[in-house]
């Protein structure tokens, strides 16, 4: 069942996130939710933009840099100009995500390679794993 809305409690719970965090994240702009009076009622695309900033934050991503990113899912610009600016940005941003790949992918290589120096160094000394 899809929700026309979705209340502060039902995402904080979905997400396992606490009412500050979510509060943060609109407090910082990247989410907009409606309000009723003082109640804060969530779309749909609210829903996603946050599973999109939990991810992105996951993998190490600054707050200033989740905005960024959030930004391709924003309605597009009209102006010739903007669009050639946000296909300029989108390029830049995958490529610096490649990069990210690359260098976790470095990261866990070293770890393999300490593990197994470790295995090695356990079975000298005659412990067995």
């Amino acid at each position: 069942m899809i929700h026309e809305y979705y209340s502060i409690t039902e995402l904080t719970k979905e997400f396992g996130i606490t009412t500050r965090t979510l509060r943060f994240y609109e407090d910082e702009g990247l989410i907009k939710p409606t309000r009723r009076g003082r109640t804060r009622l969530y779309s749909h695309a609210d829903r996603q933009m946050l599973r999109r900033i939990l991810r992105a934050r996951k993998v190490g991503f600054s707050v200033e840099e989740v905005g960024k990113l959030l930004a391709i899912y924003r309605p597009l610009p009209e102006h010739l100009g903007e669009l050639g600016g946000m296909l300029n940005e989108i390029d830049r941003t995958r490529q610096e995500l490649r990069q990210k790949r690359r260098d976790l992918e470095e990261l866990l290589q070293e770890l393999d390679e300490a593990e197994e120096l470790c295995v090695e160094r356990l079975a000298e000394l005659g412990v067995k794993t």
